[in-house]
């Protein structure tokens, strides 16, 4: 590279250097636009033709500022490309890492102007410059106070000028970092821990930052620091292919953007994938996953390599003083720190810190050993070493099909070992051990989850929802079963159609390969058909109505199975992030279960006419409503860690003779420890029943910035004793006319500050209902102004979906409702209701991280459940009204 680019210098002087729309910046834009030119090439030639410009600079610039040079060469003074330049990997909007070297002979006002000289062309073209000037000796000097400097050191790579000066400072900049090595390595690993921290891991995110996240390219480029520094070196496999995918994924997103960036936003995802020729953006993210999972992996591997040495050579000095430093004390320190072998199992051994396999194994002849081996270092909380599992990926048999069972055991074994079964699982996957037991698994692995409720790939999930399972195998008959429908609930993600439906085809073929009965392979083919039933029918549907019960009772279809699809439900909802759990969705999910128990177990279906159960507290709201004629209200705070109580909290609502209120504001529950943790705010409003309460109410709700996590409607009886004859009271409803309360149970938390008061809510609310509040008005202004301001741009999100629920009540028509969750959107469900003529009798609300699905049980004017025809009308005249 260093002699072509000085035979180039004085050709190219006059060109590029001087004539830079002509020159450099035509032959720039001209390398980006080919086509047929992408990847590792084009890099490289943008590198070479970039050497060459700064090449024409300096050699121009030296002989202004009166520089020596010889054979057309500047001497004493080096041009020397570093870190990402200096490893020839120049992205379209790469910066341009530049150190300007010299030997000191020359006096500063030379060595200034030649600087200028080079590096005002390059801000004149607007390109990102990372410059310096440095004699070797403070270069050096700077590498040893600052790790960045010294890794970008490391990949120094001449240019133009003196190459003698560039080639004594790179081999005194390794020889350094070899040196200091022990100091330096700790530090690199420990940068590497805080970009994780700040930046997250790369193979898991939706928007993955392609340089900073774990994983990326700055994770690759640590790697070959530790390479260079002899103490241990990556696994190479696969290694080069992973890093230039990211940096293919970098250019192409560089291209799409016209900009410097490394975060793979979601709205430029298609069109990166289109540049790089993929089918889509899961494709490409598929793709970008897999590269961060192969550099995370090999990262792992490595520092844990680097570890053990370090922690050897720490010993060997306090061996040498024990022993006296004699010659036969050399010989025992040897023995003596040869690392001890402990067995784990069969043909699996423990040596410092891992999980090796034992001399005697013979994975040629044991098809079971891979499954054993993973078993024990999962128990262990050890990792497996590298050598051993590639030994396995390359001697081990296939298992007999169906399994033996003691291959079936080590499975659940291996599940059921907790936090420690994801690296040991990270360990197999990597070598292609898992795709080899499990070949559906290839379909989910690296899979993307666009819902960003999800944290994780749809693999990653799965494996984390065994590891969430294993906490509540206690609670269950068959804990593996309930290990092995955790790691397969969502196997049928990646196919046509439904996941549940052809999740379970999945399910039936794979546990009748492991070697489960046919009783065994019908459960888990029922748990995996059904894993989400339990929190769709808890939060969307009304738990009262028999039909919901029986449905669910019916589907399950005995209390052994309903018990494992219980954990299931909650080991899925803890693995998939915190807006899928709560003790609220908890609590939901426990009171469905109990009923459906009641169910399997033959005790009588409760009576759909018989009035609903309701809290000492929700009588008083009542009847307080009834009484007065208006809204009354109550807000408590709800903590994580107590269950629902008989709460004290803030009412509005006062009688009409103008007593004041009664209340103040409260924000814990009675016996609250100090340090309970906060998990939103529970709303109950007590109504008269008359035409849009639910709108209203959620508009209000709207007005004062409260986002509604889960809302719950229903009409509530009163005290026979109430509705018969009484005293003459002017603010009261006349006995014998009773409109009926409505009860309303929000769960609300504020978007900025602190929660409105109680009292606040109830004016306004008083005003939205009897029309003296405009709230299609100020949501639309408060829309309007919010347009106003600059926003960052965001994918257009999907359409709103409004279906009917078929034979899911025999009492009430159901409607469901899945749009983008926005401020004000229950509001306009609400109206849109009002406007068909139907009668709200219940309403389910969910909110699921930007994702709303809400359920509401409607009837016609007399009460009857909607006619087809008409219920179809309905759904289509809300969706409608949505979608305007």
């Amino acid at each position: 590279m260093t002699e072509s680019v000085e035979a180039k210098t004085e050709t190219t002087a006059g060109t590029a250097a001087d004539s830079v729309p002509g020159g450099y910046a035509a032959a720039r834009l001209r390398l980006l636009q080919e086509e047929s030119r992408s990847g590792p090439p084009r890099r490289t030639a943008l590198a070479e033709l970039t050497d060459q410009w700064l090449a024409a600079l300096l050699t121009g610039g030296a002989r202004e500022a009166g520089i020596a040079q010889r054979d057309g060469a500047a001497q004493g003074v080096a041009l020397v490309a570093v870190g990402g330049y200096g490893r020839g990997e120049l992205s379209p909007r790469s910066d341009l890492d530049v150190l300007l070297l010299h030997d000191g002979s020359a006096d500063a006002p030379a060595i200034a102007a030649l600087a200028d000289h080079v590096w005002y062309p390059v801000w004149d073209l607007g390109l990102a410059l990372d410059h310096s000037v440095r004699t070797p000796e403070q270069a050096r000097k700077t590498a040893g106070e600052d790790l960045k400097a010294q890794l970008g050191l490391l990949d120094a790579r001449h240019i133009a000028g003196d190459a003698a000066l560039t080639a004594g400072l790179r081999t005194a900049v390794l020889a350094d970092w070899r040196a200091q090595a022990p100091r330096r390595l700790p530090e690199l690993r420990e940068l590497g821990q805080e970009r994780a921290r700040r930046h997250g891991e790369l193979q898991y995110l939706l928007e993955p930052d392609l340089k900073e996240a774990r994983g990326g390219l700055r994770d690759a480029t640590a790697l070959r620091a530790v390479a260079a520094s002899w103490l241990a070196d990556a696994p190479r496999e696969g290694l080069a292919e992973a890093r230039r995918r990211l940096l293919d994924a970098r250019d192409a997103l560089h291209l799409t953007t016209g900009r410097a960036t490394d975060r793979l936003a979601l709205q430029e995802q298609d069109q990166v994938a289109a540049d790089l020729g993929l089918l889509d953006a899961d494709t490409l993210l598929r793709q970008v996953y897999e590269s961060a999972r192969t550099i995370s992996y090999a990262s792992d591997v490595t520092w844990r390599e680097v570890e053990r040495v370090l922690r050897a050579r720490s010993a060997r000095p306090r061996l040498r003083g024990l022993l006296g430093g004699r010659g036969r004390g050399g010989s025992q320190a040897g023995g003596a720190g040869a690392a001890e072998r402990s067995p784990l199992a069969e043909g699996v051994v423990e040596q410092d810190g891992e999980v090796v396999l034992a001399r005697a194994a013979r994975p040629e002849r044991d098809p079971v050993l891979p499954l054993r081996a993973a078993a024990a270092a999962a128990q262990a909380g050890l990792p497996m070493s590298l050598h051993a599992v590639r030994r396995l990926a390359a001697a081990a048999r296939p298992l007999p099909v169906p399994w033996p069972p003691e291959a079936r055991e080590q499975l659940v074994t291996l599940l059921g070992a907790g936090e420690s079964t994801v690296g040991v699982w990270e360990a197999l996957e990597a070598e292609g051990l898992i795709t080899r037991l499990l070949p559906d698994w290839e379909r989910v692995r690296c899979r993307p989850q666009r819902n960003p409720v999800h944290r994780w790939t749809v693999d990653r999930h799965l494996v984390e929802t065994a590891v969430r399972a294993s906490a509540l195998s206690r609670r269950v008959g068959r804990p593996d079963l309930l290990l092995i429908a955790a790691l397969l609930h969502d196997i049928g993600k990646g196919w046509p159609g439904d996941h549940s439906v052809a999740g379970e085809t999945i399910a039936r073929d794979v546990a009748t390969r492991i070697g489960f009965d046919r009783a065994d392979v019908a459960v888990l083919a029922t748990l995996v058909r059904h894993h989400l039933l339990l929190i769709e029918t808890a939060t969307r549907r009304d738990l009262d109505d028999p039909a919901t019960v029986r449905s669910v009772a019916g589907a399950v279809g005995s209390t052994a199975t309903l018990e494992l699809l219980h954990a299931l439900t909650e080991a899925d909802a803890l693995a998939t992030g915190p807006a899928a759990w709560s003790a609220w969705r908890g609590s939901l999910v426990a009171d469905l279960v109990k009923r459906v128990a009641g169910v399997l177990a033959g005790e009588p279906a409760a009576d759909p006419s018989a009035p609903q159960q309701t809290t000492a507290e929700q009588e008083r709201l009542a009847i307080e409503a009834w009484r007065t004629g208006g809204p009354v209200l109550a807000l408590h705070a709800r903590s994580e860690a107590l269950p629902p109580g008989e709460p004290t909290g803030t009412r509005a609502g006062a009688p009409a003779s103008g007593a004041p209120e009664a209340g103040v504001p409260s924000h814990a529950e009675p016996g609250e420890e100090p340090g309970t943790e906060s998990i939103g705010v529970e709303l109950l409003i007590a109504v008269p029943d008359q035409p849009g309460v639910l709108p209203a109410a959620a508009g209000v709700l709207a007005l004062h910035r409260l986002t509604v996590r889960a809302a719950d409607l229903r009409a509530v009886g009163l005290p026979e004793e109430l509705t018969g004859p009484a005293a003459p009271d002017p603010a009261r409803p006349v006995p014998g006319a009773d409109p009926g309360v409505l009860l309303l149970s929000w769960r609300v938390a504020a978007e900025y500050g602190s929660l409105p008061q109680a009292a606040r809510l109830r004016k306004d609310l008083l005003r939205a209902l009897d029309g003296s509040l405009d709230i299609v008005a100020r949501l639309a202004e408060r829309e309007a102004a919010y347009r106003g301001y600059p926003r960052r741009r965001g994918v257009h999100a999907p359409p709103p979906r409004v279906t009917v629920a078929p034979g899911s009540s025999q009492l009430a028509t159901v409607i469901e409702v899945r749009a983008q969750d926005a401020p004000g959107l229950l509001h306009r469900i609400g109206r849109a209701l009002e406007d068909a003529g139907v009668t709200v009798r219940s309403a389910h609300v969910s909110t699921l991280g930007a994702n709303a699905v809400d359920a509401f049980y409607v009837t016609d004017a007399s009460g009857a459940p909607l006619r087809p025809v008409r219920a179809a009308e309905v759904a289509r005249e809300v969706e409608r009204a949505l979608s305007g």
